[in-house]
């Protein structure tokens, strides 16, 4: 990197500080730290829902498999989150809108103790709290591993620098410092991707671009199933990433959470599964030709920084680099940011009573606290991120296959048809599915569709069988109330 390189990614890090700072007047108390006071316009919350499922680990891990697979990457990543995403649009996402003006919550786990009782909402809280640990590690990794390819700082450093300017405008912002970052980041992304797909796609002929790429590379770059991702994976990755980014992902709930009705919050879903179907072609389009300009790698993990360093004149690295740092610190301030309200207003309240009753500048204060220490033990995870499996150990490994248990109980406790799943259900939903998982982790030869699937269907069997169970049973008036709150459609354009 040049000295223009440089001061392009000063200039961003400045940027990004100084729009949290500028967003601190509108933080009042937690309840706008944590959901912008449910006053989050639908295009804002749709693009943030959007670039905070993004991470610089599409640039690391998925970039090492469009390098190595080609095409499928597409097949099994993009095309199950539009259709999940899309589908959520009408499904969940006018649910959790809803569940803020009938509970008033500012976490995604807030209603769980209403819904179930107080031991299954501290079960998913902790779980989820200690699984964001790992994921945003992995991400923080990622950054790290980017940040080493084009500057040779050593990883170790790229994780803590990246971490540590990430930590002052989530902390002093909140969820607006995060919603307007997020929308300067996408921009930065977008010119980023664009510019380098408008090379490719002219040094490769234009319109009939695509066909060249792929007719020059193995005939297996453009099968829509590759091993491991085939089509019993896509399949099982689907349902997965339907509740992941439809809520089992707590930052992305908050999307949907902070809309002033749930109309707003079908709108930014829809908007969110239309940058899905298209922006992830433009992204993967030079990492698919990417075998063909820098010939072939030991790391096909470090497939995008040698491909921009081979592509972009110089100046222009730096604004790539912004944009990476962009992509990561989106999801993980989003995350920081959801963590801290489960932490703040679920788990610290059960543990003392002093954290109880707090009105909302104090609430405000801990908040902040806490967004602090979560933050600094994602980086420590990250530091540690090969003793995981590196990357691509974290997120598809240890995330996709423990996202689903957590989530089951959670996702589908705000549908009235599940009444009857009660607290029982829901513990033993987690239980079994967290149990699925310690056996595929000590056992091998599976494929990798049966150890990311397996946890999830376990904990869906066992949470809609007990539920069949209980039909019998009466449901109590608390419950009731609430399921018809949240399912009902007649107020979805009151603000």
């Amino acid at each position: 990197m040049g000295a223009i390189d440089w001061l392009t990614v000063i200039a961003y890090f400045v940027v990004m500080i100084i729009l949290g700072f500028w967003v601190v007047k509108r933080i009042d108390g937690s309840k706008d730290y944590y959901v912008a006071g449910g006053k989050v316009p639908w295009w804002l919350a749709g693009i943030s829902h959007h670039v905070s499922g993004y991470s610089g680990a599409v640039f690391v891990a998925y970039a090492g498999i469009a390098y190595s697979s080609g095409f499928n990457i597409y097949v099994w990543w993009a095309i199950p989150i539009t259709i999940a995403v899309f589908s959520g649009a009408y499904i969940m996402a006018p649910r959790w809108a809803r569940l803020r003006k009938v509970l008033d919550i500012e976490s995604p786990t807030e209603y769980l103790s209403r819904r179930y009782n107080l031991a299954t909402q501290q079960l998913i809280a902790w779980c989820g709290i200690v699984l964001k640990l790992f994921d945003v590690g992995a991400k923080w990794a990622a950054i790290g591993i980017l940040l080493n390819v084009f500057t040779g700082v050593s990883i170790f450093y790229g994780i803590i620098f990246s971490g540590v300017v990430s930590l002052i405008y989530i902390t002093i912002g909140g969820l607006w410092a995060d919603l307007v970052t997020d929308f300067v980041q996408f921009l930065i992304t977008l010119v980023v991707s664009v510019v380098l797909f408008f090379i490719v796609f002219l040094d490769f002929g234009g319109f009939s671009s695509f066909s060249n790429v792929f007719n020059q590379l193995p005939d297996s770059h453009s099968d829509l199933f590759v091993e491991p991702y085939g089509m019993a994976y896509v399949f099982i990755y689907m349902f997965i990433v339907f509740l992941s980014y439809n809520g089992g992902t707590w930052n992305l709930a908050t999307r949907y959470i902070s809309a002033p009705n749930a109309n707003q919050a079908k709108k930014s879903a829809l908007l969110s599964g239309s940058l899905y179907l298209i922006f992830p072609l433009i992204i993967f389009f030079p990492l698919w030709a990417s075998p063909l300009i820098i010939g072939e790698i030991q790391d096909p993990t470090k497939s995008y920084a040698l491909l921009v360093q081979e592509l972009l004149p110089a100046g222009m690295i730096g604004l790539v680099v912004a944009s990476l740092f962009a992509a990561t610190m989106s999801m993980t301030s989003s995350d920081a940011n959801t963590i801290s309200a489960v932490i703040t207003k679920d788990v610290l309240p059960t543990i003392s009573k002093k954290f109880t009753n707090l009105d909302q500048k104090k609430t405000l204060t801990i908040g902040r606290i806490v967004t602090v220490i979560f933050t600094l033990l994602t980086l420590i995870v990250a530091a540690f991120y090969e003793n995981f499996g590196g990357v691509i150990g974290l997120l598809i490994t240890w995330f996709a296959a423990l996202v689903g248990p957590i989530a089951i109980p959670m996702l589908l406790g705000l549908f009235k048809v599940f009444k009857h799943s009660n607290s029982t259900a829901a513990i033993a939903s987690i239980i079994v599915g967290l149990t699925a998982f310690t056996f595929t982790k000590f056992t091998s030869g599976y494929p990798l569709y049966f150890t990311t699937g397996l946890p999830v269907f376990c904990s869906f069997i066992v949470y809609v069988g007990i539920g069949l169970l209980n039909k019998n049973n009466p449901v109590s008036t608390e419950v009731e109330t609430l399921l018809e709150g949240i399912s009902d459609t007649s107020k979805d354009n009151e603000v």
